[in-house]
């Protein structure tokens, strides 16, 4: 139990001694990425390895053995295509694997941990160059790190690494030597923007309820991140944890809450499991729960798992299921600031947020507006999916343009493609072009080109990507995940939906193009939460940027990218086909024809589109037009 600021100092100076004793340790990556690839069997057999070896202690504590070392479960490592990771740490010398398999493990073991030498085929490589060291990897040497800083470097469940690392100095700063106003003045002149995607200020949501009658206040964790292909909130809520909650612990002294909620999503157990733990260990050490560190400051943490729905990321769906009713937005006013969880006054923002608070109490709002741009100070976290070549996890300072995380941090596009396009901010977002790899990227540059930045979900396309079929994807997500209350975003979004279908299938008219337009448009003014109000995005930014595209849909009946199923044309060229037959015997609906040793011909007519033909037939003679 910490009873008080020296005791906390007292046990970071400790665990700060315990941490440096460490000969060497061995840092598997156990975010969900690497999880899904095997790394808990690695993280198993890296003990069983250790506890066979004579004069090597494992435990985290003072040892007998000659060398002491330490198999730690850490945060997402960053490079999430190449896992599972690990990283070998001796004293400031880190080494780097990539896709260890458990075969690799007694050799990394025996060359890497016992010895100083390297397992070279494991190692990092981008045009043919290998890297040796995390940090001068291109995709994480470019990176700027604050929210993910502690992410893939200490044990994700342990409290005293994360004290060791400098966790709670934030916390004890504004316990002990500032006041509540000073907190949120801090937070406010910092320029902090909610990174759960509006960009609304957060020091003014801190002020509006630091400044309510009612006293009875809580502060609120948004972590139900839904937008397909992205995973920071999640990587950061597995992967530091404790982070994640003393952000919320300086919220919670700076308006004077008594009680926290994590809003976790359903689809997230590892962060569910790790911020469980760690809430028990900041209890039985007496940093949650009644009297922290001996001041009259009570705080208690509580976690609700999600609903599973994607709605239940807008700020009063979100307050209402954890009130147990059906997550539905509300009409405002008023506000969450106002009425909020349980109809009191309530601090909400997501786990990004939360996670900035900490080195901004720390080291000042004039260092924190030192990064960024001057309207959106600080770092933004992306996921890095698609057609690139490096996909992951990453963080960079406001403003940088696309074209630095697409091809310095992200290696440029995968075999070769040809850049198209990127989807930024999820189904509530829009596309962003070539004509825009220079715009720097923050909150209101975005908005410019009918876009948001959103979560910040980032997935690339490239030339084989067909735009339409993009916009039918999103605005099914978005059409599906509609709670349904209001009219605008419950119709609209179909009808919308049924049109791209109908684009996709070949049966489009151009006057659709009008319809899409107009119906965007009263969804995005009418609908009443932003949920829909950003539904049509996807839809109106490929029709400004593609336009082309659809009309090629439309006038042509031809998909360009060659993904819409209907508009597939299947031919056999005569000069490759050896009459095998094999494409016939294997067609389905028998629209193949032609006699065996010669030519065949597919009859476009009973033609299915199904594309088994080309699977089946061994010389490449059958392709799409």
């Amino acid at each position: 139990m910490i009873t008080g600021k020296d005791a906390l100092q007292a046990v970071r100076a400790e665990a700060q001694d315990k941490l440096n004793s460490y000969d060497c340790r061995i840092l598997v990556c156990s975010g969900t990425g690497c999880i899904a690839t095997g790394s808990e069997k690695i993280y198993a057999k890296f003990v069983e390895i250790c506890k066979d070896q004579e004069g090597i202690a494992l435990e985290f504590a003072p040892h007998d053995g000659e060398k002491k070392a330490g198999v730690k479960k850490t945060g997402c490592q960053g490079v999430c295509e190449l896992g599972p990771l690990v990283r070998i740490q001796k004293g400031d010398n880190v080494v780097q694997y990539t896709k260890v398999q458990l075969e690799d493990c007694e050799e990394i073991f025996k060359e890497s941990v016992l010895g100083d030498g390297i397992v070279d085929r494991l190692l990092y490589r981008q045009n043919d160059i290998a890297y040796k060291a995390p940090d001068e990897i291109p995709f994480i040497a470019k990176q700027t790190r604050i929210a993910l800083q502690n992410c893939g470097k200490v044990d994700a469940e342990s409290l005293e690494e994360y004290i060791a690392a400098g966790g709670f100095e934030a916390f004890e700063k504004a316990l002990f030597t500032m006041s509540t106003d000073d907190v949120v003045a801090e937070i406010d002149q910092s320029g902090l923007r909610g990174r759960g995607g509006g960009g609304f200020p957060a020091g003014t949501k801190w002020k509006q309820v630091a400044a309510q009658k009612e006293k009875d206040r809580y502060v609120v964790c948004n972590g139900d991140e839904g937008d397909p292909g992205a995973f920071m909130d999640g990587s950061v809520m597995e992967g530091d944890p404790y982070r994640l909650i003393e952000g919320m612990m300086i919220a919670a002294y700076a308006v004077s809450a008594a009680n926290g909620y994590i809003y976790v999503r359903a689809e997230y157990p590892n962060s569910v499991k790790r911020l469980r733990h760690a809430i028990a260990e900041l209890e039985a050490a007496g940093l949650l729960g009644d009297n922290i560190l001996g001041t009259d400051f009570c705080f208690k943490m509580h976690i609700n798992r999600g609903a599973g729905a994607f709605v239940c990321g807008e700020g009063s769906a979100l307050t209402a299921s954890i009130e147990g009713k059906r997550g539905m937005p509300r009409v405002k006013p008023p506000r969450t600031v106002e009425k909020g969880l349980f109809a009191k006054p309530t601090v909400l923002n997501n786990v990004e947020t939360y996670a900035n608070v900490p080195n901004i109490v720390l080291k000042g709002a004039d260092w924190y507006r030192s990064i960024g741009t001057e309207g959106s100070p600080g770092t933004k976290t992306f996921s890095l999916t698609g057609a690139i070549q490096n996909t992951g996890l990453i963080e960079v300072p406001m403003g940088t343009t696309l074209r630095e995380i697409i091809f310095d941090i992200g290696g440029g596009l995968k075999a070769g493609g040809t850049f198209k396009a990127v989807q930024i901010g999820g189904p509530s977002g829009g596309c962003l072009t070539e004509e825009h790899l220079d715009v720097p990227l923050d909150f209101d540059n975005v908005k410019k080109y009918g876009a948001i930045v959103g979560s910040g979900g980032l997935v690339v396309m490239d030339d084989n990507t067909c735009m339409v079929d993009v916009a039918k994807f999103f605005m099914g997500f978005t059409q599906r995940e509609s709670c349904g209350k209001c009219g605008p975003c419950r119709i609209g979004t179909k009808r919308m939906l049924e049109i791209l279908e109908k684009i996709t299938a070949g049966n489009g008219e151009l006057s659709d193009l009008d319809k899409l337009e107009e119906i965007g448009n009263f969804v995005k003014s009418r609908s009443l939460c932003g949920l829909g109000k950003s539904a049509p995005l996807p839809v109106l930014s490929t029709l400004k940027n593609f336009r082309e595209e659809y009309l090629e849909h439309i006038n042509e009946h031809k998909c360009k990218a060659h993904v819409c199923q209907s508009m597939k044309t299947f031919v056999i060229d005569p000069e490759a086909c050896k009459g095998c037959t094999k494409c016939a015997k294997n067609c389905p609906v028998e629209a193949i024809t032609g006699e065996k040793k010669g030519p065949h011909t597919i009859d476009n007519a009973k033609c299915i589109k199904c594309g088994t033909c080309m699977d089946n037939c061994p010389f490449g003679a059958i392709s799409v037009q």
